[in-house]
């Protein structure tokens, strides 16, 4: 039987988290002090997923750049090819909190979003 260790993000505690698995069955998780402990320690062994943050190029803005993130997480795999989708991007003022910058983003299903309205200069 082999052992990963993580440090827990599901909370402010950050708890250390032990899992025994054998391949990729989990056998056994210890460590966790919470319901989200134990939901982050399986998703995070079996499908890690993460939600990105970054920036994009604004033509016409008040700010050269509006911050983006994902929706929702996206499998770590795919975090290169959305990245890669993203750095393409340019995108025109005005833009407001919640537009969909680009919808179904490298092809995860999830959707890119505007954190930050930004007006239009003329």
């Amino acid at each position: 039987m082999e052992e990963k260790k993580l440090i827990c993000i599901g909370c402010p505690k950050g708890c250390g988290i032990t899992i025994k698995h054998t391949g990729k069955t989990i056998n056994e998780i210890t460590g966790y002090t919470c319901d989200n402990g134990l939901k982050y320690a399986k998703t995070e062994f079996t499908e890690p997923k993460r939600i990105i943050t970054t920036t994009v190029k604004l033509n016409n803005g008040a700010l050269p750049f509006v911050p983006v993130k994902t929706k929702e997480a996206v499998n770590k795999e795919k975090i290169f090819e959305v990245m890669k989708a993203i750095t393409q991007l340019a995108l025109d003022s005005p833009v407001k909190v919640g537009d969909i910058v680009m919808p179904n983003i490298a092809g995860t299903g999830v959707d890119l979003v505007c954190c930050r309205s930004i007006k239009k200069v003329s």
